[in-house]
């Protein structure tokens, strides 16, 4: 039955994953799809560019939560069903395998930062914090969003392993499933890196106005009446 538990547990975190925020986000607040404009990416930082703040700050907490609550349920209530640290391990992949290929959004996902950042609060605070800590430090210092992920990405594992035995007890399976999704991380950020090694990457606050214009231009506008024309006077003879 344990294997059962499992199972549903992990079909559970990834139908979950697969609720793109970016997508029901914009549509709910009447935004343009986020996959129609800027990096086509369904993430936050890519509602950020349709100019609502709001609407991306929404983006990322749901993002972030739905990585967190698939491993903190089955913290919470998994024990007595035989699911321990193993199944918060892969509920998290779950989760972010979701975001990534969402069943419910024909599995055109984003890049999972932000449920990649939700699943390590979920199996640490102090390791979600410290990992979102790293982002921002990166974010505020260079102003490359694509950056701060690929740093994240690579600090997590490195993090989970050095401060095993002082703020939490590594366990193998935990590690797997960070470095898996480290690992996808970089995998999906692969333009971004030849873009940051060509100069070519765009940094955050700037461009906004390109934008909002591409976003504003994927709108279709009534078209204007066509002028009347002026009524010819007779000739007089």
């Amino acid at each position: 039955m344990p294997v059962v538990y499992c199972a549903l547990a992990v079909l559970a975190a990834y139908l979950l994953g697969s609720l793109s925020f970016a997508v029901i986000v914009s549509r709910v607040m009447g935004l343009s799809d986020p996959r129609t404009f800027g990096s086509k990416n369904p993430g936050a930082t890519n509602v950020l560019r349709s100019g609502n703040k709001a609407a991306a700050v929404l983006t990322l907490l749901l993002d972030a939560a739905k990585g967190w609550l698939a491993v903190v349920l089955v913290r919470w209530f998994g024990a007595p069903y035989g699911l321990e640290e193993g199944t918060q391990a892969l509920v998290g992949l779950a989760a972010f395998v979701g975001h990534v290929w969402p069943v419910f959004f024909r599995f055109e996902g984003g890049k999972g930062v932000a449920t990649a950042l939700g699943v390590l609060l979920g199996i640490s605070g102090w390791l979600g914090l410290a990992t979102a800590a790293a982002w921002l430090l990166v974010v505020l210092v260079f102003r490359y969003s694509s950056l701060a992920a690929l740093v994240a990405a690579v600090f997590a594992p490195a993090l989970y392993v050095m401060a095993a035995g002082t703020l939490w007890y590594e366990e193998r399976s935990i590690t797997a499933a960070i470095i898996a999704m480290a690992a996808l991380l970089l995998w999906r950020h692969q333009e971004n890196i030849m873009r940051l090694i060509a100069g070519k990457e765009s940094r955050l606050g700037r461009g906004k106005k390109t934008s909002a214009v591409s976003v504003a231009s994927a709108t279709p506008h009534p078209a204007a009446p066509a002028p009347k024309k002026a009524k010819s006077r007779p000739s007089l003879h």
